[in-house]
Order: C-alpha cells, then sequence, then structure tokens
C-alpha cells in the first residue's frame, strides 16, 4: 500500500477515510495551519513547502511502518465471506468449510485427510473432489493476496502471496 499524501486542513475528511481504513498518510501541512494531533502511528506531518527529501524520508518510514502492522492473520464470517487485508471474497460452503480449518491453523500444515473431512463431515469426498475445491479456493483467494501451497506428503499450507 502506498503512503497518502494529504493537504492539512483542506482534506481534514480524506484523513479521516483512510485513518479508518488503515492507510498510512502524510499529512502536508499548510504554511500558517496548525498541525493536528497524529492519529495514530501510520500517520505523521510536514509543513510545506519542504525538501523533497525530507517528504521522501518521511513516506519511506510510514512505509516501513505499515510493513511492520502487517501482521493481520485472515478472517472469514458466517456468510463465508473471506476478509483479508481490506479485500474480501464470498466462498460457497464447502469451501468456507475447508477454509476455517485453513484459517484454524494459518502458517501450519492442514492435512489432506482433516481438509477433507472439514469439507465433507460425511465423509463423501474422494481424492480428486478434494483437489478440485482446494483448485478452485485458489483461484477465489489469488485476488485477496493469499496462496495454498502444497507441502508434499504432509498437506496444504495457507500463507500470504509474496
Amino acid at each position: 500500500m502506498e503512503v497518502a499524501l494529504v493537504r492539512w486542513p483542506d482534506e481534514s475528511g480524506r484523513r479521516q477515510r483512510l485513518s479508518l481504513a488503515g492507510g498510512p498518510r502524510l499529512l502536508l501541512v499548510e504554511d500558517g495551519s496548525a498541525p493536528p494531533s497524529v492519529l495514530d502511528c501510520l500517520e505523521d506531518w510536514i509543513r510545506v513547502p519542504a525538501p523533497e527529501e525530507e517528504v521522501q524520508a518521511r513516506v519511506h518510514a510510514l512505509g516501513i511502518r505499515r510493513a511492520a502492522h502487517d501482521h493481520t492473520a485472515p478472517g472469514i464470517d458466517a456468510d463465508g465471506v473471506l476478509r483479508f487485508r481490506g479485500r474480501w471474497v464470498s466462498l460457497p460452503p464447502l469451501e468456507t468449510r475447508m477454509m476455517e480449518l485453513l484459517l484454524s491453523r494459518y502458517g501450519a500444515v492442514v492435512g489432506r485427510d482433516a481438509l477433507a473431512k472439514a469439507g465433507w463431515p460425511d465423509g463423501a469426498s474422494g481424492r480428486n473432489a478434494l483437489d478440485v475445491h482446494v483448485l478452485r479456493l485458489r483461484r477465489r483467494l489469488e485476488p485477496v493476496g493469499l496462496v495454498i501451497r502444497t507441502v508434499r506428503s504432509r498437506g496444504y499450507l495457507l500463507e500470504t502471496q509474496s
């Protein structure tokens, strides 16, 4: 995510929207205006006009802070909507059950048998059915920045797309 440059006080509404969305922002404080109280660590301000290298240094620092805070795990609600980093995707019920198990073990390997049991609690799946639904899940997850990796002879691993 890029750091937004926000003119202060002219774009105070935009600042508030970016803050609610968790977006990093550098406030460009107009000469003669009082700087605002900083809302969180993803915000900084600089009085303009300012040297370009000073602006870039603050933008860079905000980018580093944003990366340090980007450890939120994905989540899925009761309606099968998976959310991650401000993006979302709707999943069908079978894939929602599989995803709930993968999310409960986010960053750890989930065995094929456990994933099949999550998808088909009554035991009605075959090997091909699991493979097809994992493939579908992979395609659905790509736009939200998640991937399912195959761990040979062990199962599957849900992680952030690199």
